[in-house]
């Protein structure tokens, strides 16, 4: 993400998120082009995996409420599309992330590992939504950051306090929709209880863990969406 793309933050309750049948032109137009420079991605990184992911259209702010149509497409294309520097500028990625904060007022965020498309980066817990967390023709980004959650930390819905309303980072083709997760436990002892899940899991997500408590522990693999939200995070605006 460029420096010179703005960057909005949006408080908003509701996520109204619809799932349609629109058929993604850009994967049409350049689908041999997508399948080569996958399979040449795959040889690189062999864990990468081609499968079902939600991609948004027409998204819309109205006060309290972030709409927007989501569609179905494959993982290679939205690869393609994310690293040719967004050549289709009437998509955008939108996805959920959970802002996990610790009882002594910590964020906890995740390096992610070698085996994934966005090796190295810091990220919170979460990413782009898959056909699992739609429900009757709607996305429903609590459950998939719910689910992105547990996978990449351990944490299930009973060990935290999710917050009841959203901020929406609008910064250029991504719109990331961010959820504080409260913990009832110190910095230190949840690092050690996320750390103890990567050790278990065989291929985990994150390679490491990080704790943020003020700008001087940012670092140049977060995305700027994510030092923006953490800088007003850290100004006391949550």
């Amino acid at each position: 993400m460029s420096a010179s793309v703005p960057v909005t933050i949006h408080r908003v309750t509701h996520l109204d998120l619809w799932v349609g049948d629109y058929v993604w032109p850009f994967t049409e137009r350049h689908r041999s082009k997508i399948d080569g420079y996958f399979a040449a991605r795959q040889l690189e990184q062999p864990k990468l995996w081609n499968g079902r992911v939600l991609l948004g259209r027409r998204p819309r702010f109205d006060g309290a409420r972030f709409s927007a149509e989501c569609f179905e497409t494959d993982f290679a294309s939205f690869l393609c599309w994310r690293e040719w520097d967004f050549p289709d500028a009437s998509v955008f990625n939108g996805f959920g992330m959970g802002v996990i904060r610790s009882k002594d007022g910590a964020i906890v965020l995740g390096e992610m590992g070698a085996h994934t498309s966005n090796a190295g980066q810091v990220y919170f817990a979460g990413g782009t939504p898959d056909p699992s967390d739609v429900r009757n023709h709607r996305l429903d980004i609590a459950a998939s950051v719910t689910r992105e959650v547990q996978e990449e930390t351990g944490l299930s819905r009973f060990d935290y306090r999710a917050a009841d309303d959203w901020h929406c980072v609008e910064a250029g083709s991504f719109v990331a929709m961010l959820r504080i997760l409260d913990v009832y436990l110190p910095a230190e002892a949840l690092k050690s209880r996320i750390e103890a899940h990567l050790a278990r899991d065989e291929l985990p997500e994150f390679s490491r863990v990080h704790l943020v408590r003020s700008e001087a522990d940012f670092l140049p693999a977060m995305p700027r969406f994510v030092t923006a939200y953490l800088t007003m995070l850290l100004d006391g605006d949550d």
